[in-house]
This record gives C-alpha cells, sequence and structure tokens, in this order.
C-alpha cells in the first residue's frame, strides 16, 4: 500500500526543529537515545494525532486533531518521537519520547506498505481504552486536520494493546470500532425478583 504522508504544517515542523536544536530541551527530555546521539536528528513521517473522545457501537465516529507526531531519526533508525500541539497561539513543541509505541508505530507502517490499497496514514488515540491505533484513511487526498474514520478505513492497534486486542492485526473501522465499543458498554444489572411480602 503506497502510504501518502500528509504535510505536518510548518509551524508545527519548526517547533520540532526549534526544540532539537536546543540543548537544554533535549537535555531534559526523558529520552536517552536522543540525549546520546552523536549524529543530527531529523524529524520525519509527520503523522497527524486524532482523538476519538467518544466510542458508540452504531456510530458515527467523530474525531478532533490533537497534535502532530514526528519520528525523529538518526544514523537510519527512529530513536525518539516529537510532538507538536494546536494551542490558542499556534502550533508549539509538546515533548519527546521514546518507548514501545515508537517501535510499535514504526512496525505498523511497515505492515501498511504492504497493503494493497493506497491511504493516508493518521494516528487514532482512544483515551478511554488507553489505546492508540495507526489509521488508515482511504482518501490519500484527504485533509488530514479533519475527517471521521470510514468503515472501510483499516486500524493498526499499536502494542502495547488492551487486553483481548491483537496488536499489529489489522482491522476496518466497521469491525473494530463497535467490539471496542461493547467494552465500554456497562453489563445490565440483574433484576432481582422481590421476596413475597416485600414491598416491589
Amino acid at each position: 500500500m503506497p502510504l501518502h504522508v500528509p504535510p505536518a504544517p510548518a509551524p508545527a515542523l519548526r517547533s520540532v526543529l526549534a526544540a532539537l536544536g536546543s540543548p537544554a530541551a533535549v537535555r531534559q527530555a526523558p529520552t536517552p537515545s536522543l540525549r546520546a546521539l552523536t549524529g543530527p536528528p531529523t524529524p520525519e513521517l509527520p503523522l497527524p494525532v486524532h482523538v476519538l473522545d467518544r466510542l458508540t457501537g452504531d456510530g458515527p465516529f467523530r474525531t478532533r486533531l490533537t497534535g502532530w507526531r514526528f519520528l525523529i531519526r538518526s544514523n537510519d533508525r527512529a530513536v525518539a518521537a516529537a510532538d507538536s500541539m494546536l494551542t490558542p497561539d499556534g502550533w508549539t513543541f509538546s515533548h519527546f519520547f521514546e518507548g514501545p509505541y515508537l517501535n510499535s508505530t514504526e512496525r505498523a507502517l511497515r505492515q501498511a506498505e504492504s497493503l494493497p490499497a493506497d491511504c493516508q496514514p493518521r494516528l487514532l488515540s482512544i483515551p478511554a481504552l488507553y489505546m492508540l491505533t495507526l489509521w488508515l484513511h482511504g482518501d490519500p487526498g484527504a485533509d488530514a486536520s479533519s475527517g471521521a474514520p470510514a468503515p472501510g478505513d483499516v486500524l493498526i492497534p499499536l502494542a502495547p494493546a488492551p487486553p483481548g486486542i491483537a496488536a499489529h492485526r489489522p482491522r476496518t473501522v466497521a469491525d473494530l470500532l463497535p467490539a471496542l465499543a461493547l467494552r465500554l458498554t456497562p453489563a445490565p444489572t440483574a433484576k432481582t425478583t422481590p421476596l413475597l411480602g416485600q414491598p416491589a
């Protein structure tokens, strides 16, 4: 699947480049790999981060853009990621990080390249389940800052995934999101029959 990576807003990229150029920002980041670099780091593969605040079984599924995530590469490997976020004053650098989602994102992007259709890669966060997925939007030319998951779009859960959800198993929105919604639906409480002589 050819990936049509959308261009990040120029101010978002500039904010990350400025942070990478700041020894204080890099030194204070909880990213040993980034602090130990010998070569120049480069922000690549910008992915818009969308959040799904309300998960229902029947949709429609609406998202909101919260930021852009860049993979920071050095010597042909990802060593960290950097997030920028939208504030009332515009795009600003948020933080550097590393950890399991970094390698998982790279793995999911490689998986996406082996799928048959063109797509636009995004990240979809589902806070209610502490879950992050690679969202393969079926319209490669769409505005990356808006739009909702379409039933035929593909989601690849990133590791670590919630218990019972297979990480790195691609599933369509129509298949995965309703199944996730069931996890958030409270189980019906058993209705007890009143004993004889008790008020109903």
